[in-house]
């Protein structure tokens, strides 16, 4: 059985996740007020903090699900900044299904 890592060992408390999960909170928080500095301070802090908020509460998930739900163009968008692997496979997918579509669409010479 392989070892867990030690970040996985320490968010296996509820109090490393609370404090995680109110870390990434504050640079949700925060980001905008950096985002007026020069620099890509906001792309970094947000993706960052909304990261840590969906891998440390189960009611964030939820909220971000629902996002999703009913804003497929945004949630495209921050789960390529978050670069989620459930997105690329998905646009992957996607992509086979659109070729499959085109070659069913083209009439044989």
């Amino acid at each position: 059985m392989a070892k867990r890592s030690l970040y996985q060992r320490l968010r296996s408390t509820a109090q490393v996740r609370l404090a995680l999960f109110v870390l990434g909170v504050l640079l949700i928080l925060i980001s905008p007020i950096v985002g007026v500095l020069p620099g890509p301070g906001f792309l970094i802090l947000f993706p960052l903090g909304l990261m840590l908020c969906l891998q440390n509460s189960a009611w964030a998930k939820r909220v971000y699900v629902r996002f999703k739900w009913r804003h497929p163009r945004y949630a495209a968008w921050t789960d390529r900044v978050m670069r989620r692997t459930s997105a690329a496979r998905r646009r992957a997918r996607e992509a086979v299904i659109a070729a499959d579509g085109e070659a069913l669409e083209k009439p044989p010479r």
